[in-house]
């Protein structure tokens, strides 16, 4: 499909600040967020294919494999395969997978939250102890009310989702 002049420089120009965005987030290399925000920017439906995206990234293929690699094993992107055809296509997790993993860093770190509050609690603690004791129960309740947002986002999510699907 053609798009119009202007509209494919938008979309390289938004897939190339959401490839920095990516890298500077995630700690990737420039070239690892510029294939992650391809995928998000074009990958719809059935995915892109590895030869694609050498060819599109202009990228030798070693290093678009190791990008690629790291994506899947750090279940950022997975591929699929389609019957009939030996080609992977790469493909992102739907946006509501995002918030899922945040919730369960969430809950990881409250646990852990809990743990350091018992902890200081426990010891004698300066001023400036107390201090920091504080600000730590200030984050977790925080990080409470992040849970309860997340949760609420995730469900408004799945059911856009769920409803594009259907479509």
């Amino acid at each position: 499909m053609n798009l119009p002049l202007n509209t494919d420089l938008e979309r390289k120009e938004l897939t190339e600040m959401m490839g920095i965005h990516l890298q500077n987030q995630h700690t990737i290399s420039p070239l690892t967020g510029r294939i992650w925000a391809t995928l998000i920017m074009e990958g719809k439906g059935e995915g892109l294919t590895f030869d694609y995206l050498v060819e599109k990234l202009q990228a030798s293929k070693s290093s678009i494999s190791a990008s690629l690699n790291l994506l899947v094993k750090t279940d950022k992107i997975y591929y699929v395969n389609i019957e009939g055809d030996r080609k992977k296509y790469f493909r992102t997790y739907p946006f509501s997978e995002r918030f899922v993993r945040l919730l369960k860093n969430m809950e990881f770190e409250k646990k852990l939250l809990e743990k350091v509050i018992k902890y200081k609690s426990k010891i004698a603690c300066s001023n400036k102890g107390n201090c920091a004791l504080e600000n730590i129960k200030a984050y977790k309740e925080h990080l409470y009310e992040m849970e309860k947002i997340t949760k609420r986002l995730l469900t408004d999510l799945k059911k856009i989702e769920e409803e594009n699907l259907n479509k």
